[in-house]
């Protein structure tokens, strides 16, 4: 058995996780572990095309799909997004991070499309969370992990609309609630549904056949029971094969709502370590041999956009490293694996994968059962220290 092996069965036999699927690709080898059940207390085993909520896992797809349409030339990256989200295009700015709601100046610029991608629209969570703008954001911003709980994007853009921003646009890193725009443009710019255009652009091409919004009949018997932890410790279901993802959901979460498997992500972060070019057919969890993205697209998708100031403000998640497009880029060695240029982020139902690109490793853990802080649960911590240290 490897140390991969050994470090998931060690939390599966400790009740942490019912069941978890951990693939390393090395780029001359992939190795794939999957240990425990489909559910917790059940007696089926979790199979290697285990499909998973995957959460905050959706967000480097989405930025690949944004950066798609700016390819197209649909869009710009430095253009205002007030023509295709006009319910935005006047928004107020509280005058310091902890005024009051009632206490806003005007935006001195609109917001652009990089100011989504980088996440540094003035919307989204804070390390501080008790700040009165993030607390009327916690009143519209949705949990992803709870896709039903979205009204329509119409709706929730106009409800959006009347919470202030804690920064000016592209003064400040605040997490997630830029990646739902970002589908949201999607979309609107494109005429086509968020899922529609995901399906054709990247995951047909791709091959990457579990992955949608909604996990079909025909697919339930791999679909994990999703759990939360009680307080003490005591998995407790939260969304079973035949809840939330049997259906699509009004809003279509581009920062969390997707379903996934290990395989089909293993297919989209290849085509970020070919530079926006799909796989050779026949390797696991790709298809095809044609570019969907351009090495520009991709470099800036993978480079970190931050400063030091924003990397401090949003400490909480991003524990000192910087952002990209959707996802963290790591820049300094704080951690034996946070190696300068790793890119990748974690999902908020136990979820994470990462492409290291000075060696080409990519990384991919999924497990079913939630987190409830942006601090690593042990899990994750001993998986990547256990990646980063083992060599073939």
């Amino acid at each position: 058995m490897s140390a991969l092996h050994d470090t998931l069965r060690r939390h599966v036999d400790g009740g942490s996780v019912p069941g978890a699927v951990g693939l390393v690709d090395r780029g001359d080898e992939v190795e794939v572990v999957t240990v425990g059940s489909l559910t917790a207390g059940g007696t089926a085993p979790l199979p290697r095309d285990a499909i998973f909520r995957i959460a905050s896992l959706t967000k480097p797809i989405t930025a690949a799909a944004v950066l798609m349409l700016v390819e197209d030339g649909r869009i710009g990256l430095h253009d205002a997004i007030d023509e295709w989200l006009p319910e935005l295009s006047k928004p107020m700015v509280v005058r310091t991070p902890s005024s009051p709601v009632d206490d806003v100046v005007p935006a001195v610029r609109p917001i652009t499309v990089e100011d989504l991608l980088t996440s540094r629209t003035g919307w989204g969570y804070a390390s501080d969370f008790s700040l009165p703008a993030v607390q009327a954001l916690s009143a519209v911003q949705k949990d992803s992990r709870e896709p039903h709980t979205y009204p329509d994007p119409d709706t929730w853009l106009r409800q959006l609309a009347q919470v202030p921003l804690l920064h000016q646009p592209g003064d400040g890193w605040l997490y997630h609630t830029a990646s739902d725009l970002q589908g949201i443009l999607i979309a609107r710019a494109s005429g086509r549904t968020l899922p529609d255009f995901l399906a054709e652009r990247i995951f047909e091409p791709l091959g990457m056949k579990d992955t949608a919004f909604e996990v079909p009949e025909t697919k339930r018997d791999r679909f994990t029971t999703y759990y939360r932890a009680d307080p003490t410790g005591a998995l407790e279901p939260a969304d079973t094969p035949d809840g939330d993802w049997s259906r699509l959901p009004a809003l279509p979460s581009g920062g969390g709502g997707l379903a996934s498997t290990a395989d089909d992500l293993l297919a989209f972060f290849r085509l970020l370590r070919s530079s926006g070019e799909s796989g050779k057919s026949g390797e696991p969890g790709e298809s095809g041999g044609h570019r969907l993205l351009t090495p520009a697209s991709v470099s800036r998708m993978t480079t970190n956009h931050l400063t030091a100031h924003q990397r401090e403000l949003g400490t909480l998640f991003l524990q000192g490293q910087g952002w990209g497009y959707g996802g963290q880029v790591d820049v300094t060695p704080s951690q034996p694996w946070n190696t300068p240029g790793r890119y990748g982020w974690v999902g908020g139902t136990g979820t994470t994968a990462y492409l290291v690109p000075p060696t080409g490793t990519i990384t991919i853990l999924l497990t079913q059962v939630g987190v409830e802080s942006p601090e690593p649960v042990r899990l994750l911590v001993d998986f990547w220290r256990c990646t980063a240290e083992v060599r073939p």
